[in-house]
């Protein structure tokens, strides 16, 4: 009999200290990146205007994805696109403070009006190991790329 209280108790005491769930909930898992190992470009339009070069300012549209191996394409999550607005604008060469990532800027020059590309970039190339706005530390990127102008 005191076997089966002693038993009783100890479930009893089990039960309580789950039902409680410990205190804290864990950490959130950090988010998967991907990054390629070098930056690439394929142009899926080979434009007919005036070339984008260094010096010139252009206007852009673009549709920037998250790099993600597990998807066909490489282009994950959507998080930022001036489709259906107004094309970015920005001098070609300018990079960082007041200019654009690295491996935008590379992937629009030599580009020519009309065109469109498509552009991997590694993190090194992009943000690095600073997390920005929806982008995580150290993750790679796909941009289209539209051409609509040289000035």
């Amino acid at each position: 009999m005191k076997f089966k209280l002693s038993l009783i108790a100890a479930m009893l005491a089990v039960a309580t200290l789950t039902a409680c769930g410990g205190g804290s909930d864990p950490a959130p898992a950090a988010p998967t990146v991907f990054s390629p190992a070098t930056l690439s470009t394929n142009d899926t339009l080979v434009g007919s205007g005036a070339i984008a070069v260094p010096g010139k300012t252009v206007k852009v549209h673009y549709t920037g994805y998250l790099y993600n191996t597990t998807v066909a394409s490489f282009k994950g999550t959507q998080f930022e696109t001036s489709i259906g607005g107004v094309p970015y604008q920005y001098l070609v060469g300018k990079t960082g403070a007041g200019g654009v990532i690295a491996g935008f800027d590379q992937g629009v020059t030599g580009m020519k009006v009309g065109g469109k590309r498509t552009v991997m970039i590694p993190a090194s190339l992009a943000y690095g190991a600073t997390a920005s706005a929806k982008i995580p530390a150290n993750s790679g990127l796909v941009f289209d790329l539209e051409l609509v102008e040289v000035q």
